[in-house]
């Protein structure tokens, strides 16, 4: 095999082929187990270094939905797979050194930004919380970050950017100063050039916040929020209510939405699209599926009604009475609903019942965020180690 031989002439083990030892063996193990072959022999982590490797290795991981605290310094992911015998429970997926948010998620990267510097401007960095590394970026602080993503015929991650402001750089800029127009521009991770502008989406759509994209089919989609006052969906064309970019020909569509876009969240499912709406006095909480993407066609999969007076039954003191609310995501073939009151959180089952309950999870109020996170991905940033200072 050309990667094996790449990796080294001396066998990786006596007596087995290295397609066994890598394919049948490594690709085969949890992320630390991993971690502590890498260290046996320099052979084994060069084999284990191909990209090749590194994306089987991915595919076999399992996606979690990640919660994070509102001071962002602490990130968890949320393993139900035992849920079953109510051994669900929370692993600490990364712990930030510094005011750090999570902005976005893809392919086990997470894209975080610190607040604070270069004054109202924001510190952006890549980071994989397993192998510890982080790699920093230019500041881009006249652009909203609507998504990241894998660009396929170039292999580069890149960032959907939406201009919001005047391109004034200034002199601590990494780039040139681009000629400002209003619209979308795609900037590529490592790339020492300015975002490179793409065009206008839809003109309706400039003053929407893109919240929480789903990937599937190579594209990204979008439900869009308003601010109170701003234009509402109802000017758009009837029926076409989500927004679409197709991460291949890097443009904008737009398609069919099951219910109200402005009272609902997107999420993947198990490769296909969904759509959730939490309907807070009836306590129910209805979960859309696309099963097949060209139609458009929505079914209604789920409709929970949330145990909401058993929950509050557990609540002590003013938990019991605070704002509520519902977050649905999706892994492994189950959807999970996930109910936060103030700082306990509850998972709920597809069929009304409540599984477990975890309080004081986080010092202070928790922010629970919808993307989920293969967080036992191996990579690093333009194939380089950096150093990883960041993390406590």
């Amino acid at each position: 095999m050309a990667e094996a031989a790449a990796a080294g002439a001396t066998p990786l083990l006596r007596n087995l082929p290295d397609e066994i030892v890598l394919w049948e063996i490594l690709a085969r193990l949890d992320p630390r187990s991993l971690i502590r072959c890498r260290a046996v022999r320099r052979a084994w982590r060069r084999a284990t270094s191909t990209r090749r490797f590194l994306l089987a290795h991915h595919a076999r991981q399992p996606a979690f939905p990640i919660a994070a605290d509102n001071r962002y310094r602490t990130f968890l992911a949320f393993d139900h797979r035992s849920a079953a015998t109510a051994d669900a429970q929370f692993h600490t997926v990364a712990r930030l050194g510094g005011s750090f948010s999570l902005e976005l998620c893809c392919d086990g990267l997470l894209l975080v930004a610190k607040s604070g510097m270069l004054g109202n401007r924001a510190r952006l960095a890549v980071c994989n919380p397993v192998t510890r590394q982080h790699a920093s970026l230019p500041p881009l602080p006249d652009f909203n970050i609507l998504g990241m993503y894998l660009h396929g015929p170039t292999d580069e991650y890149r960032l959907l950017l939406q201009w919001r402001g005047a391109m004034d750089w200034g002199d601590d800029s990494d780039f040139d100063s681009p000629t400002g127009k209003n619209g979308c521009y795609v900037f590529a991770l490592g790339s020492d050039q300015p975002p490179r502008y793409i065009g206008l989406s839809e003109p309706k759509f400039s003053s929407a916040y893109f919240h929480g994209p789903a990937r599937v089919r190579d594209s990204l989609h979008w439900c869009l929020f308003y601010r109170p006052g701003e234009t509402p969906l109802e000017d758009c064309e009837a029926g076409w209510e989500l927004v679409v970019f197709d991460t291949i020909a890097e443009s904008f569509r737009q398609m069919h939405a099951p219910v109200d876009p402005t009272k609902s969240c997107i999420l993947e499912m198990d490769d296909m699209l969904g759509i959730y709406c939490c309907n807070k006095a009836a306590e129910v909480v209805d979960i859309w599926v696309l099963p097949n993407y060209d139609s458009e066609v929505w079914d209604l999969k789920y409709r929970v009604a949330l145990p909401i007076a058993e929950i509050r039954g557990k609540l002590e003191g003013h938990d019991g009475e605070c704002y509520w609310y519902v977050t649905v995501a999706s892994g492994g073939g189950d959807e999970l609903l996930l109910a936060s009151f103030g700082r306990s959180l509850f998972y709920i089952d597809t069929h009304d019942k409540l599984v477990a309950s975890f309080q004081d999870i986080f010092p202070s109020r928790h922010r629970l965020k919808q993307t989920l996170v293969p967080h036992d991905f191996f990579r690093t940033v333009k194939g380089q180690a950096v150093d990883a200072s960041p993390f406590i």
